[in-house]
């Protein structure tokens, strides 16, 4: 039987009815119909379907949804404004940062969370923080170049262009 649950989603306080077993990925994907978040493995393991969970990155698939109640959640959808893509976002499109576009979302909401701890991570720092997220399409080097071009925007030291 579906239990009411409350999260701020990108900002929105959403009121919906879940099944007590829906992981927060379901729900954020099947309930909320916010599908940029990816369903990869359902197992934790590629990282494909990381979201920020009151500020930190972790894999939604195995976050039960419940637990998540009167949470804040941000996915990729949240990332850019009206008027101009996130600086992670960006770096990405700028540096050749993606490829396919499966794992892109999760990479990008790993580095924010990365970001948002650490504006200015040394190359060794952000591939410990992408390590949780699989991509079958790159060598990841330009992930990392990308991550590295937005944390130098992010703590002002280069304009962004």
């Amino acid at each position: 039987m579906k239990k009411p649950l409350q999260l701020t989603v990108n900002g929105d306080v959403r009121q919906i009815l879940v099944e007590p077993y829906y992981s927060l990925l379901d729900t954020l994907r099947d309930e909320l119909h916010l599908t940029g978040t990816k369903k990869g493995c359902d197992e934790g393991d590629c990282g494909a379907c990381t979201v920020m969970l009151n500020g930190k990155p972790v894999t939604s698939c195995m976050v039960l949804a419940h637990s998540a109640h009167d949470s804040q959640v941000t996915t990729v959808e949240g990332l850019a404004s009206q008027e101009e893509l996130h600086p992670v976002q960006q770096a990405f499109a700028e540096h050749g940062g993606l490829q396919c576009g499966f794992c892109t979302p999760g990479l990008l909401m790993s580095a924010v969370g990365l970001l948002e701890r650490n504006p200015s991570p040394s190359a060794e720092e952000v591939r410990f923080a992408i390590g949780g997220n699989l991509c079958r399409c790159t060598g990841y080097s330009k992930v990392v170049e990308s991550i590295l071009a937005a944390a130098e925007v992010i703590s002002g030291s280069k304009e962004q262009g």
